[in-house]
């Protein structure tokens, strides 16, 4: 739908101004009517600002957001007031937007969960949950808070693991692009003197011509059978039978699969342990916390624990009966089941597991980048070695 600019009046604030998406100038009239806004123009606004707006708002973001607007609630602030405050503050246009219209909602009488749940895309279950745990109890400022805590070590476990790949990651594409331009460009050469001087090439020397010419000839049909692959795997995950299989496999592979788990359980312990905390129910809360796994095995785990609280039963059981858990993370659940602590156990194991995270991060990277420098270095001294066998055997007739 197209994305208009409005300017109007309303009772209480007098001039507003505003970018809203409607079907038509007509159906945006009727909405703002209904929040007590009298449009005086729309105007549609272009394709690439719309573009522009439609830009995904970053978790650093809303952990900003969240940390700001607990300050300002705790030190006494109108929600209203904060909202607009936040809006003024917000450099994003997307997020300008959307907040724009959280205080439109919260102006026409709506609770401050509902009108944040009005936008699921940007302010997911357990944001939403968790800001209508503090409104009902009468604390939130101190919810906000947690939320806040929460989101930014969840983008700190994100950075780390994204850093640990980065550097693994350059030095593949260099060592990568070396040796295509070595195939394409250097091969070439020696293959036409080989050909000047014929006779039977060594078997090494033969392969390396045969995967020169393929990339010099044949490149489309390799990037198109890359790009097929790839397809054709993000068409697998999208699936609930190939997600699980593929992030059942993931969880097996090695190195990698030791740092996915971790931060699975990471993720998993601070979810459930921050919303327990902030007074949501079990039940809602193991349904937020599945949701927000990042890996569907973990996910059918706690959905799995999750129905047995509803029959009666502990949760500390069907997650140690689903063999993704340590017996460390269940025994720490269990505990906090008998004394009533559950939330802060919970916070306890993600602090553990941040550090386990840490740890293999740090050892990720230092197993990755030998194993990188050695494999490419043998493939790099392979061709050129493979080059220089027919050169033995020139020199050898020449003699």
């Amino acid at each position: 739908m197209p994305n208009y600019a409005y300017q109007g009046r309303a009772r209480h604030r007098g001039a507003v101004s505003g970018e809203l998406t409607a079907a038509s100038p007509e159906e945006l009239t009727r909405i703002l009517r209904k929040q007590g806004v009298l449009v005086t123009s729309v105007q549609r606004k272009m394709l690439q600002l719309n573009f522009r707006l439609r830009s995904k708002v970053r978790s650093g973001d809303m952990s900003a957001f969240t940390r700001q607007f607990a300050t300002m609630i705790g030190a006494g602030l109108p929600i209203m007031q904060c909202l607009q405050t936040l809006q003024e503050q917000v450099t994003r246009e997307r997020f300008k937007e959307i907040i724009g219209q959280v205080s439109e909602s919260v102006q026409s009488g709506k609770t401050l969960a509902e009108a944040l749940g009005q936008h699921s895309k940007i302010f997911n279950a357990l944001f939403v949950h968790m800001v209508e745990a503090g409104e009902m109890g009468g604390m939130l400022d101190a919810i906000l808070l947690r939320l806040a805590t929460y989101l930014e070590k969840a983008n700190s476990l994100k950075r780390k693991i994204r850093g640990a790949m980065v550097y693994p990651a350059l030095i593949s594409l260099v060592a990568i692009g070396g040796t295509i331009f070595m195939l394409t460009t250097i091969v070439p050469t020696f293959a036409k003197l080989f050909a000047e001087f014929g006779g039977i090439l060594p078997l090494p020397t033969q392969i390396v011509l045969m995967v020169s010419a393929f990339l010099q000839n044949s490149y489309l049909f390799l990037f198109g059978g890359v790009g097929l692959l790839a397809t054709g795997i993000r068409y697998i995950y999208r699936t609930p039978g190939g997600r699980y299989k593929i992030d059942k496999f993931l969880l097996k592979v090695p190195v990698f699969g030791s740092l996915i788990r971790k931060s699975a359980i990471s993720r998993f312990s601070r979810t459930l342990g921050t919303l327990l905390a902030s007074g949501v129910a079990i039940l809602d809360s193991l349904t937020i916390t599945a949701k927000t796994a990042g890996n569907s095995v973990v996910q059918e785990a706690v959905n799995k624990a999750r129905s047995r609280i509803a029959e009666g039963q502990t949760i500390a059981e069907p997650l140690k009966e689903s063999g993704v858990f340590p017996p460390m993370v269940t025994q720490m659940v269990a505990i906090g089941e008998r004394t009533g602590q559950l939330d802060n156990m919970l916070t306890k194991v993600a602090d553990f597991y941040d550090e386990e995270v840490d740890a293999a991060v740090a050892a990720l990277t230092s197993v990755l980048e030998p194993i990188i420098v050695v494999f490419m270095g043998v493939i790099i001294g392979g061709i050129l070695v493979a080059m220089y066998l027919p050169m033995f055997d020139l020199i050898s007739v020449i003699k």
